[in-house]
């Protein structure tokens, strides 16, 4: 294939009709494109060559103009065009582009299409995946997003999925980590790889979260404008996840979590696998459990992530620490490098309910058991402790301790 910087409305146009074929999907694509060069090569090679290629079905359906493609092709332009003179700029990026990030392209199903918008010079900056649950327990979120400002500080950029949950803790610490720093607009960054079209808000709680990456990181979108949020998209999205890093750290999932799609995606593509281990007591450890048995690099710290990447690129530099306090570093949580772990509060260290809680679940009668507390007395000093922000109330009338950073 011939290789550009991005495509003319022309070759947009070719691109839009040969993926808006019925039967041509990914694989089919590529076989074509790499008998006939371009999209129009394809389109202009006739019936009989392509059926040499793709198949009788997929020859005779080339012949032919997709229903709808015209409103296809003036809503791509619409989108391209609604970019506003200060917006984040908006991009459509094809296979063949001189800049189509190297490491997306050496795995086994490199997207043929991409929609962006923001930042698109993030998608080839080192980056590290972060995922996990939907459903995260309060210190499986707050890991999430400290580990999220932990790496962005160090240079790298973090690539999640934008789903509810991990996902969003570890765009949030990324997206604070940038505010912090106040270093412009080039240096790492965040990328939400969506399973949505890029112009469909979802989730809906997500909406002021979408326009803060898209003017300060990247968002991407394999799947048309005005796609849906389909069960199947989202694997098809996690391949991106996987592709588009040099590891993956997966920090909460069940046994049937899509974040354990991402993993198995990553080692696949000969990709690191992090895994933080959890309480055993937690559904949602029991999917970095499983991956840790079965070869993950066990993580408990940013440090120990950065041991086995090494630096995000020869000469990039990290982004200063912000001048604030020292929880802001996340040495609380240990979870910076190069940092001392924070000495836990005179209040913290005295408090007999927080020594009984230790730092897995526990029920309201364990903690009785433990401390010897009568239940009125603990139920309202647990009350005093979630109020401070000391611990969380799961469900299950379970209590956790929650490690700030």
């Amino acid at each position: 294939m011939s290789v550009s910087s991005a495509p003319d409305a022309d070759e947009l146009a070719a691109w839009l009709r040969l993926l808006a074929t019925p039967g041509v999907g990914r694989d089919t694509a590529r076989r074509l494109l790499a008998a006939f060069g371009s999209p129009q090569a394809v389109l202009a090679a006739g019936e009989l060559p392509c059926r040499s290629v793709a198949g009788v079905a997929v020859g005779a359906a080339l012949a032919q103009v997709p229903a709808g493609l015209a409103t296809q092709v003036a809503a791509v332009q619409a989108w391209l065009q609604g970019a506003g003179a200060n917006g984040p700029a908006r991009r459509v990026m094809v296979l063949g582009d001189a800049d189509y990030p190297p490491l997306l392209l050496h795995t086994a199903d490199p997207p043929l299409l991409l929609y962006l918008e923001g930042r698109s010079e993030l998608l080839s900056a080192p980056g590290l995946g972060i995922v996990g649950s939907r459903r995260p327990t309060p210190q499986g979120r707050e890991n999430a997003r400290a580990f999220g400002a932990a790496l962005l500080r160090q240079g790298w950029t973090v690539v999640s999925g934008l789903a509810l949950g991990i996902d969003a803790a570890a765009h949030e610490g990324a997206l604070q980590a940038q505010a912090e720093a106040a270093a412009g607009a080039d240096g790492p960054g965040t990328v939400a790889v969506i399973g949505t079209g890029i112009d469909v808000a979802y989730p809906l709680a997500h909406k002021a979260l979408t326009r803060r990456i898209a003017a300060r990181g990247l968002l991407v979108s394999e799947l048309p404008l005005g796609a849906p949020p389909l069960a199947a998209h989202f694997p098809q999205r996690n391949r991106l996840i996987a592709g588009l890093t040099r590891g993956t750290l997966v920090v909460e999932a069940a046994l049937r979590s899509g974040s354990l799609i991402t993993a198995r995606l990553a080692a696949e593509a000969g990709r690191e696998v992090f895994a933080l281990p959890g309480s055993i007591l937690s559904d949602q450890s029991e999917g970095c459990h499983a991956l840790i048995r079965q070869g993950a690099t066990l993580v408990s710290s940013v440090e120990q992530v950065l041991e086995d990447l090494g630096p995000p690129a020869a000469g990039a530099g990290r982004w200063p620490a912000a001048s604030t306090t020292p929880a802001d570093a996340g040495a609380a949580a240990g979870l910076w490098p190069d940092a001392p772990a924070a000495a836990a509060s005179a209040d913290e260290s005295d408090d007999p309910v927080l020594r009984a809680l230790g730092h897995d679940p526990a029920s309201l009668d364990a903690l009785m058991a433990r401390c010897g507390w009568p239940a009125h007395s603990l139920s309202a000093h647990l009350l005093t402790l979630e109020l401070s922000g000391q611990i969380a109330r799961l469900p299950g009338g379970l209590y956790q301790r929650i490690q700030r950073s």
